[in-house]
């Protein structure tokens, strides 16, 4: 009876020995696993950045049921599909030339950086824009944006309308997307200039 319960005694010494062991070494790893919050988002992405695709002077054909309405020149272009809702950047300067039926321009559209919407085809247009229309007259102002199911541009920002026989200020605008047609927010005054005075 003596030598039995001396086994069993040394085999659950045996035991509490192998599970010390693989504790001990569960607690090295766990020691030797430990990562800074920056590494681990280097490892799953979170630090990247969430832009996908990007090209460079891109020249892009907007069309709709075979006509092209517009023709994009763009330094930069940067896609991103991941984010909620997805969106391409148009950075480091933009050209955008409006086309009527008859594949004429209507007006020019340039600015520095753009927000382009996939999902329901908005636009926004920032940071020194300016608009000229067939008629010479032109548009400044830093914001402007493209509603596609009002076919509409508009602006809650400072404008500048420079015609060839006034100078137009408001405090927002609203328009068509040839610019024939805008209606100006708060009209502050008018000045006359001289035709040449306009800018080409």
């Amino acid at each position: 009876m003596i030598n039995s319960k001396i086994k069993k005694n040394k085999k659950t010494g045996a035991r509490i020995i192998y599970i010390s062991g693989i504790l001990f070494c569960c607690s090295l790893l766990i020691i030797s696993c430990h990562n800074t919050t920056k590494e681990i988002d280097d490892l799953t992405g979170k630090g990247m950045s969430m832009q996908e695709d990007k090209a460079t002077d891109v020249t892009f054909y907007y069309s709709e049921k075979g006509r092209v309405y517009a023709i994009l020149h763009a330094k930069e272009f940067i896609r991103n599909e991941t984010a909620n809702p997805p969106y391409t950047d148009i950075k480091k300067g933009m050209k955008v030339e409006f086309l009527n039926d008859s594949l004429e321009i209507t007006s020019t559209l340039t600015a520095k950086s753009a927000r382009y919407y996939e999902n329901d085809g908005n636009v926004i247009v920032r940071d020194s824009v300016c608009v000229v229309n067939k008629k010479g007259e032109k548009l400044n102002t830093e914001e402007l944006v493209w509603n596609k199911k009002l076919e509409k541009f508009y602006t809650e920002k400072k404008v500048k309308i420079t015609t060839p026989t006034n100078v137009l200020y408001g405090d927002g605008l609203e328009a068509n997307s040839s610019f024939s047609w805008y209606k100006i927010t708060n009209i502050r005054g008018t000045v006359s200039v001289d035709k040449s005075g306009v800018p080409k």
